[in-house]
């Protein structure tokens, strides 16, 4: 007897075709919609494997409901949306999508450092809304790029992806790790700063670390403080990292220039929050992996752990809590 599967959402039936061959395959027959929590509840109630993206919140009571789970394939690197330690306890392993995103991530985060730094969102806006009359001598006018320094706060590898694109824009860049990297700062000319440091000293402020415990919240009033009023703040890496409130304080009264979000706290972001009420942020709706090619690789990671534990092989990446 196949063990069964249930997806969170609808996946490509080329990329499904082989799981059918192991699994009973159930899926939420959605691509834009995340499946409701009822429907969730009951579905896991059998199954052995459960395959998630970052709407999908995996706790204790999806854990609970679900009796013979055995393996959670999750469509993303990030898994703050899943309670592996409590999965642990239940010897369900968890396997994310690493590596396969990083250039298309760091791509995203340049693009978007790029287009906050010279308005390019308020600019077109204004062009569709007919309110480019004239050339103005300073309108329409941004914060260069090339030549500017650039904080990243967490130099993993897409930290180090974004660093190569850096230094062929010759900014300075500066970072901040749990741990300090000699030989890429050898290589690569960059250097470690404390977070207070390079909070004063960057034009660009760029958020890679993952969300957990420790980095909750670890950019606040405090934080924001310490920046230039010229400084621009670019998360790309998970909503929660930022204090929103704190953020919008900042921007609405001047004390930093403008910020670039992909992600937010809550997801999609509603659309009354009050980020959304200011002109100098650049938001995305969390589209850091999104290209074809790469949105397929991280589904190909998935059904690669799928078929291993069907059969009876370890899943490759998997995460601990």
């Amino acid at each position: 007897m196949k063990p069964t599967v249930y997806i969170c959402r609808e996946m490509p039936e080329e990329l499904i075709a082989p799981v059918r061959e192991h699994y009973e395959v159930r899926m939420w027959e959605s691509t834009s919609e995340a499946v409701p929590r009822d429907v969730l509840l009951r579905e896991v109630a059998d199954v052995d494997a459960l395959w998630t993206v970052i709407s999908d919140q995996i706790d204790e009571e999806v854990l609970n409901a679900a009796p013979s789970l055995q393996l959670i394939v999750n469509m993303a690197v990030g898994y703050n949306h899943i309670d592996v330690q409590a999965a642990a306890a239940r010897n369900i392993i968890v396997t994310n999508t690493p590596d396969v995103l990083t250039e298309t991530t760091a791509d995203l985060a340049f693009a978007l450092l790029m287009a906050t730094g010279r308005d390019l969102i308020g600019a077109e806006n204004a062009l569709r809304e007919g309110r480019w009359t004239s050339w103005e001598p300073l309108g329409f006018t941004g914060t260069d790029v090339y030549g500017a320094t650039l904080g990243i706060i967490g130099m993993g590898r897409i930290g180090e992806a974004v660093l190569r694109r850096a230094k062929g824009f010759d900014m300075d860049v500066l970072y901040h790790n749990r741990n300090r990297k000699s030989e890429m700062e050898d290589m690569y000319g960059c250097r470690y700063a404390e977070l207070s440091d390079l909070l004063a000293s960057s034009d660009y402020v760029l958020i890679l670390v993952p969300y957990s415990e420790e980095t909750k919240g670890m950019i606040g009033e405090k934080q924001l403080s310490e920046m230039k009023e010229t400084g621009i703040l670019i998360n790309v890496a998970r909503g929660g990292i930022v204090d929103e409130d704190a953020l919008y304080d900042a921007l609405r009264t001047k004390k930093i220039h403008a910020a670039g979000l992909d992600v937010f706290e809550t997801e999609p972001v509603p659309l009354d929050h009050p980020l959304l009420t200011l002109p100098n942020v650049t938001v995305l709706p969390h589209i850091g992996s999104a290209t074809v090619k790469t949105r397929k690789a991280m589904m190909k990671l998935n059904v690669e752990a799928l078929l291993a534990f069907a059969q009876g092989e370890e899943p490759n990446h998997q995460v601990r809590g």
